[in-house]
């Protein structure tokens, strides 16, 4: 299925995102690696075949006036992208009382105007081929609000309401958008969080300590890509949220007020 497909990955120097390059390498594919640090993604290729099938682009989504150009490099690297991995982004750990704005502001220009902005710089090259897959990570939270996360829940709600949107507009023109909603990852995301004042939260969630192992989250990713799903849930049982939440609505609302 991915055997020389051209897939770029943002967030690839860590977490899920690394763990998705590994898992892409096996299958094939030919990788671009994108996030901030270039060493890491260094290290990556070099557990990815190298540079004759793992390409490495540095890449900081907080500056939007590069990401245009960003784009435009990544599709001259392998001539063209199949597959757009976006997996980059940020949570958050505080009430909306304690909050900043500016944090607020962060999480939406991180977690949803950078997708949107690789996205339209992607998408005429995919129109023009006639075929191309955004595969986006979100999150449950993409699905319902829970305490100390309302600015990253928001953000996530925002993607699926934009790639919902895209996907309606171009399935005729052979383009797929996969919405990945994970739960609880065994990642550092909860150690990167930001509090209500932009400070890092420091502190590991003990439901991501406990969480799923990285690596079957991407192998889970990997199948509901292949089928071509529209959307996924990649979790424990903190998956059956999203039912609660759409046929019991006020159990769920207690649920989730007794969470703080």
């Amino acid at each position: 299925m991915f055997q020389q497909k051209k897939i770029w990955i943002t967030g690839a120097s860590s977490g899920i995102g690394e763990a998705l390059a590994h898992a892409f390498h096996k299958a094939g594919a030919k990788l671009i690696l994108s996030a901030r640090r270039e060493e890491e993604l260094k290290r990556i290729q070099g557990q990815c075949g190298g540079e004759s099938c793992t390409r490495v682009l540095p890449l900081d989504l907080t500056r939007a006036e590069e990401l245009s150009d960003k784009a435009r490099l990544a599709l001259d690297l392998f001539g063209g992208i199949d597959i757009l991995v976006q997996n980059a982004g940020i949570t958050q750990r505080s009430l909306v009382k304690n909050t900043d704005p500016a944090v607020y502001r962060t999480l939406m220009e991180l977690n949803y105007f950078a997708p949107v902005a690789l996205t339209k710089a992607v998408l005429p090259s995919m129109l023009e081929q006639k075929s191309g897959h955004f595969v986006v990570i979100s999150s449950l939270v993409g699905k319902f609000g829970t305490p100390l996360r309302s600015g990253y829940a928001a953000s996530k709600h925002a993607l699926h309401g934009f790639f919902d949107s895209l996907r309606a507009e171009e399935a005729r023109e052979g383009i797929d958008v996969t919405l990945v909603c994970p739960g609880f990852i065994r990642t550092d995301i909860s150690l990167h969080a930001l509090a209500g004042d932009g400070s890092k939260h420091g502190k590991m969630d003990k439901g991501q300590a406990q969480g799923m192992p990285v690596e079957q989250c991407a192998a889970e990713i990997l199948a509901g890509v292949a089928s071509r799903k529209q959307e996924i849930y990649v979790a424990g049982r903190d998956k059956y949220l999203v039912y609660v939440k759409r046929f019991f609505p006020g159990i769920f609302s207690r649920m989730v007020s007794r969470a703080i």
